[in-house]
C-alpha cells in the first residue's frame, strides 16, 4: 500500500457491495479537488464499481474488504457465512477503526468521508469514533434528518442528510455527494496545512449547567491563572459523555466536575442523561478530579407538554419554552448522593468531594422555588456516607455552589491533587 505524503488524503470507508457506484462517483470529485483517495471495503459481499485509477497521477488506494475483517479479528468468510447483519457490521466498524487508526497517526489521511444508511452509518461511526478531534469527519446518511447521537457519540462528526436514498447518482444525489466531496477535500486541505497552536499548559475538563455557571466560571478563572487550560463541557448528556471520553483518552492533567446533574436524569429518567458510566472514566483513570453535587436537584425534560404524564403532582420550573426542569425528591437525592459518592470510593486517582450546604444551583438558594432543605440534607449525608471507607478527601463547606469562594477552594485543591501527581507539570 503506498501513501500520498505529497498532499492531503481522504479516507472513503464503506461497502463497496451495495454502494460501490456512489464511492467511485465520489471519489472522481475527490481527484478532481486535487485529494489522495484511499478506500477502505467494508462491505462483506464482492465490491461492484470499484475505484479504478481516476488520473494515471493519482491512482485511490484500496484497502479490501480482507483486510478490514482481519484488523477485528474475523474473516469475510465466517462473516458470510454467519448470515448475521449485525454481527457483520459491528466487525468491519471495528476492523475499520483498526486500520484508520494507525494511518491517521502517521499522517497518512488528512479527513474521513462516509455514505450509507443506518448500517453503513454506523460502521462509519465507529470507523471514526476514536480519531483526533479536529481530524475532519463527514457522513452522508439517510440516518442525519432524526436523532444522530448513536452516530456522533462525543466525537467531532459532521452528519450530512442525503434526502434521497444513496442509491444511485441522480439530480438530487449528484448535488449533495457533490458537496460533501467538495466539503472534505476542503476541510482535509486546511487539516493537512494546519500549523500546531505552541500551547502546553496542562488540560482541565469542567462540567457546567447553566444554574452552575458563576461556579465554572470563577474556578475556570483561578485555573487559568494557576496555569492551565480549561475546557468546559455542558452537562447536557452528550456533554457528560464528551468529557468521559476526553478522560479516556489521557489527554487530562485533571477533572473539575462541578455539575452531576446528568445523574439525576439518569436516575429519574430526564431527557438530559449522559448513560450510568457518567462520573466513572477519571476515576478509572486514576486522573485527579474534584467533584460536587452541581444541579442534581433537577431533572430535564422538553417543553411542559413532554413531561411524562406521571409527573403530574412534582414540582417543576420552566426554564424556557423548550426547557421545564422538575425537583428531585428526598428519596431520589438520597439515591444521588449513594451513586455519586459511590462512584468516587471506586477511582483509583486522587479525589475530593466538595459539598456545598449552601445550595446546589440558583434555583437551590434561599428564596428560590427548588430550595428544599430535606432534600439537600440527605443528598449530602448518603454522599458522605458512601465515601466515609474511602480515600476520598472531603471539603464540607457551608457556602452554596455558585459562591466564587467555593469555587476557588475547589480549583486550588484540583491544583494541589495534580502537583501531588505531576510536580514537574505544574509551576
Amino acid at each position: 500500500m503506498t501513501e500520498a505524503a505529497d498532499k492531503p488524503t481522504v479516507a472513503l470507508v464503506g461497502t463497496l457491495d451495495t454502494k460501490g457506484a456512489e464511492y467511485e462517483w465520489v471519489a472522481e470529485r475527490l481527484a478532481a479537488h486535487g485529494v489522495g483517495v484511499l478506500v477502505l471495503d467494508a462491505g462483506i459481499r464482492p465490491p461492484i464499481g470499484l475505484p479504478a485509477p481516476l488520473t494515471p497521477a493519482a491512482p485511490p488506494v484500496v484497502i479490501g474488504q480482507d483486510e478490514v475483517a482481519a484488523a477485528a479479528g474475523t474473516s469475510i468468510a465466517a462473516l458470510s457465512d454467519g448470515n448475521d447483519r449485525g454481527v457483520a457490521v459491528t466487525a468491519m466498524g471495528e476492523g475499520a477503526a483498526a486500520v484508520l487508526g494507525p494511518l491517521v497517526a502517521r499522517g497518512a489521511v488528512h479527513g474521513v468521508l462516509a455514505l450509507g444508511g443506518s448500517g453503513g452509518s454506523s460502521i462509519a461511526a465507529r470507523a471514526v469514533r476514536d480519531l483526533p478531534i479536529g481530524l475532519p469527519k463527514l457522513i452522508v446518511s439517510t440516518m442525519a434528518a432524526g436523532d444522530v447521537s448513536p452516530y456522533v457519540g462525543a466525537a467531532d462528526v459532521t452528519m450530512m442528510y442525503s434526502v434521497v436514498d444513496i442509491a444511485g447518482i441522480n439530480q438530487i444525489s449528484r448535488a449533495i455527494l457533490g458537496n460533501a466531496a467538495a466539503g472534505i477535500a476542503g476541510m482535509a486541505t486546511a487539516y493537512a496545512r494546519r500549523s500546531p497552536v505552541a500551547d502546553d499548559r496542562p488540560l482541565i475538563a469542567a462540567s457546567m449547567f447553566g444554574v452552575t455557571t458563576p461556579a465554572v466560571e470563577a474556578a475556570r478563572a483561578r485555573l487559568e491563572e494557576l496555569g492551565y487550560e480549561v475546557l468546559v463541557f455542558h452537562a447536557t448528556g452528550s456533554g457528560g459523555r464528551a468529557l468521559e471520553g476526553l478522560a479516556r483518552s489521557g489527554l487530562l492533567a485533571g477533572v473539575l466536575d462541578l455539575t452531576t446533574t446528568e445523574l439525576a436524569d439518569d436516575l429519574v429518567g430526564g431527557v438530559l442523561t449522559a448513560g450510568p458510566d457518567r462520573l466513572t472514566a477519571a476515576g478509572a483513570a486514576g486522573i485527579p478530579q474534584v467533584v460536587s453535587l452541581g444541579a442534581v436537584d433537577m431533572v430535564n425534560f422538553g417543553p411542559a407538554e413532554t413531561v411524562p404524564p406521571k409527573f403530574a403532582d412534582r414540582q417543576f420550573f420552566v426554564h424556557n419554552p423548550t426547557v421545564t426542569l422538575m425537583r428531585t425528591t428526598p428519596e431520589e437525592n438520597a439515591e444521588l448522593g449513594r451513586r455519586i459518592g459511590g462512584k468516587l470510593a471506586n477511582a483509583a486517582g486522587r479525589t475530593v468531594l466538595a459539598v456545598p450546604r449552601g445550595g446546589v444551583s440558583a434555583l437551590d438558594a434561599p428564596g428560590m422555588p427548588f430550595q428544599h432543605p430535606e432534600a439537600s440534607a440527605v443528598l449530602f449525608e448518603a454522599a458522605l456516607a458512601a465515601v466515609a471507607a474511602s480515600g476520598v478527601e472531603v471539603v464540607d463547606s457551608p457556602l452554596h455552589i455558585n459562591d466564587p469562594q467555593f469555587a476557588v477552594v475547589a480549583a486550588d485543591r484540583l491544583h494541589a491533587l495534580i502537583a501531588a501527581r505531576h510536580p514537574a507539570a505544574v509551576s
